[in-house]
């Protein structure tokens, strides 16, 4: 995807997983790592993974680099993030879908070349 063909000063992400329930955001790294490997299962290299608080308006990002881990915050001043709603515990995401979450638009809309569409 995009975000893995960044230039070399990029962290490599092959694959972007959010979780559906919320965090706790005061959560620092070994915390999240934890939880992570609690909602996917284990950490994997390359792959990104995306929380949100229970009012949607704070995110973390872990990505786990094949030799580390990093931990992202962000948040928004006004509105929430567009979190789902679903049955199940986590779903993937592509790179347009996170860079349209983490602006706070409707990614789950997003469809071919960045098209919001129509619920």
């Amino acid at each position: 995807g995009c975000l893995a063909q960044a230039g070399a000063g990029m962290i490599r992400i092959d694959a972007i997983w959010l979780a559906v329930e919320p965090a706790d955001m005061r959560a620092g790294m070994d915390t999240m790592l934890v939880r992570v490997v609690r909602v996917f299962g284990a950490a994997h290299p390359h792959h990104a993974y995306v929380f949100a608080n229970r009012r949607a308006n704070r995110l973390k990002v872990l990505v786990h680099d094949g030799q580390g881990i990093w931990l992202a915050a962000r948040r928004l001043n006004e509105g929430q993030f567009k979190w789902p709603v679903t049955g199940q515990p986590h779903m993937s995401l592509d790179d347009q879908q996170l860079q349209a979450l983490i602006l706070g638009l409707p990614w789950q809309q997003l469809r071919g070349c960045g098209i919001i569409t129509a619920a």
